[in-house]
């Protein structure tokens, strides 16, 4: 599919809603039924390990908890940036605690994770980004589980390329880093990013012979043709999965929703990708950067080395 075919066939998908209407249906979830749910909840707060699905309120945390899956937060709760669409906050920054690691794979350990995801807040105010943490994370987790594979969704680091350059050599299975959204949008959006920046640490991770995958919001102000732009230029970078999903507005203080975008269009984004030459699209309104990584990392192939 090239991309005038896709346009057209963007074009006469049923019309996106508003965020003056309810929230459509396409996008309610049920709540949590399992006991398993409760048990995972248990574990994060007895080893006292932050997750993503929890600090971003993630639609998909009653669903991915009850299956016993979440994804580990590293850095502290608190973020040096204030991106405009992510729920973690602001404020006091704690000291980077030298434990997390070990608590991580212990937590990782007791769910019995095959598949490990792996994320933070931005630290601007760390000299490497926290970017050893990172190391010593995946160190930890490989000691109590060496057949597990590792997925980290890293931040830019601001830029630094030794930072980047450790984690890549630490060889995770999967590298991860979040487009987000469309390089127009970015100083609303995302201020203190940078795309061409995302774009560099995606080509790197491809040339270090890492499995590369990103991710892109919709709902923030973009049009069809710019996210088929951004799909072009994350295959260019040489990534093999991709993630689209709807922007959710965490509160009102956060950005408003400005469209919701219909079902058809995600499929439609998925086999555009796919025609690009992205093996693994993961395109629904729900789908978040995790939200069944493991199953998305084992259609790549994606295996321990």
């Amino acid at each position: 599919m090239d991309r005038a075919a896709a346009l057209r066939q963007l074009a006469a998908c049923p019309p996106d809603q508003d965020d003056t209407c309810r929230l459509p249906p396409w996008l309610r979830t049920p709540l949590p039924r399992q006991a398993r749910f409760a048990q995972t909840l248990r574990t994060v707060a007895e080893l006292d390990v932050g997750t993503v699905c929890q600090a971003t309120r993630c639609p998909n945390r009653f669903e991915c908890f009850s299956s016993g899956v979440g994804t580990f937060l590293l850095l502290g709760p608190r973020c040096t940036r204030g991106c405009r669409f992510c729920n973690v906050d602001g404020g006091p920054l704690a000291p980077l605690d030298p434990d997390e690691p070990r608590r991580v794979a212990e937590a990782a350990l007791r769910l019995g994770l095959r598949h490990v995801v792996v994320t933070s807040v931005t630290r601007d105010d760390l000299p490497d980004g926290g970017a050893a943490h990172f190391v010593r994370t995946m160190e930890s987790l490989r000691s109590v589980l060496p057949q597990a594979t590792v997925e980290v969704l890293i931040p830019d680091f601001g830029g630094n390329p030794t930072s980047l350059a450790q984690v890549l050599a630490a060889r995770p299975e999967v590298l991860n880093h979040n487009l987000e959204t469309v390089p127009r949008c970015y100083g609303l959006v995302r201020p203190g990013a940078d795309f061409a920046r995302s774009l560099a640490i995606l080509r790197q991770a491809k040339a270090a012979g890492l499995a590369v995958k990103t991710g892109l919001m919709v709902g923030l102000g973009e049009g069809d043709a710019e996210v088929l732009e951004v799909i072009d230029a994350a295959a260019h970078c040489g990534c093999s999965m991709m993630t689209v999903g709807q922007y959710l507005r965490p509160s009102l203080r956060h950005l408003p929703v400005a469209r919701y975008v219909h079902p058809e269009r995600f499929a439609i984004y998925a086999a555009y990708g796919q025609a690009q030459g992205i093996a693994v699209m993961a395109c629904a309104p729900l789908v978040r950067s995790s939200y069944h990584a493991a199953q998305d990392a084992c259609r790549l192939g994606a295996t321990r080395s």
